[in-house]
């Protein structure tokens, strides 16, 4: 299989560019994985009257792909500017991630890894114009990276590497489920059966897949203000409740919220007695301990990898 790696920062120094490095070394025997750049992507902006040539080529790259892996640092509790800027020109007119399995990988100098960062990637791919399949169930971070590999760029700690074969065995596994479902899919179509020609209700209900919901994914709320129809008419919602709207419940006895039954009460907490031997003793108990010093705050993970 063929991977396509994108390395999430447009730094030169990044702990993610150096995982991703390595899985393309130690998974050799096991699928082609092409470490990618975004340094040169410029900033998205509608301004542009064409897609940069740097996006389209990243575009091809991911359409020749089986998959997706991002290796994503973890800015500010997020993903990085750069990397969110570049999703949002593939999401804007054209859109090579829909129906792409991904995987997330990151790397960080604090101690939980990137787990914020591909939370929020993991969103954001989730969302209208994108629509990728995440790979679920796996999640590979990793802290402290600035002790985490060799002089040679190699993972050190064999639980470590452990982990990482098999998330990345997983991500093998689901893209080869992905793609096998699809390729049915697409026989399916191309190739109608005996009972497609003898009963047209059949056929029509042949035709339905486990993706065929996903084919008409709606990609007019991607990275864009000047999409033909808002997001709420592209999903058909026809109602917006805002802050001034004064909303009523209906008159409707079978409709309002208000049951015949009384409400239940709460049981009252235990009433309290103070004696007088507990008021002596109270009065006689010793200082309060002087609590221990609040540690330091950890400044080693905020924008930056180095």
């Amino acid at each position: 299989m063929k991977f396509i790696a994108i390395v999430g920062t447009n730094a030169t120094k990044s702990y993610n560019r150096k995982l991703l490095q390595f899985m393309s070394s130690h998974f050799a025997n096991q699928a082609q994985i092409e470490v990618t750049e975004i340094k040169d992507i410029p900033l998205f902006c509608e301004d542009y009257e064409q897609t940069p040539q740097s996006v389209l080529d990243l575009a091809q790259k991911i359409e020749g792909a089986d998959g997706v892996i991002f290796g994503t640092p973890e800015y500010d509790h997020d993903i990085p500017a750069a990397l969110k800027s570049v999703i949002e020109w593939l999401s804007w007119k054209v859109h090579p991630l829909t129906k792409r399995p991904v995987m997330i990988v990151g790397a960080s100098l604090g101690n939980l890894g990137t787990v914020q960062a591909q939370e929020s990637l993991r969103r954001i791919l989730d969302s209208p114009g994108l629509g990728s399949f995440v790979l679920p169930g796996f999640q590979f971070l990793l802290g402290r990276a600035e002790s985490a590999f060799d002089e040679k760029g190699n993972l050190l700690d064999p639980g470590t590497i452990s982990w990482l074969e098999q998330c990345f065995n997983g991500f093998i596994h689901y893209a080869s489920a992905l793609e096998k479902l699809q390729s049915a899919q697409k026989a399916q179509i191309k190739t109608p059966s005996i009972s497609h020609s003898l009963d047209p209700q059949l056929k029509k209900q042949e035709a339905k897949s486990a993706f065929q919901a996903l084919d008409e994914i709606d990609t007019t709320t991607g990275a864009s203000e000047t999409a033909d129809m808002s997001f709420e008419e592209a999903n058909g919602i026809n109602f917006v409740l805002d802050d001034d709207t004064e909303f009523n419940l209906p008159d409707d006895p079978i409709n309002t919220l208000e049951t015949t039954t009384s409400p239940k009460v709460a049981p009252e907490p235990p009433v309290l007695v103070y004696t007088e031997d507990a008021l002596t003793s109270a009065s006689q108990t010793e200082p309060p301990k002087k609590s221990a010093p609040i540690p330091a705050v950890d400044t080693t993970t905020g924008a930056s990898e180095s």
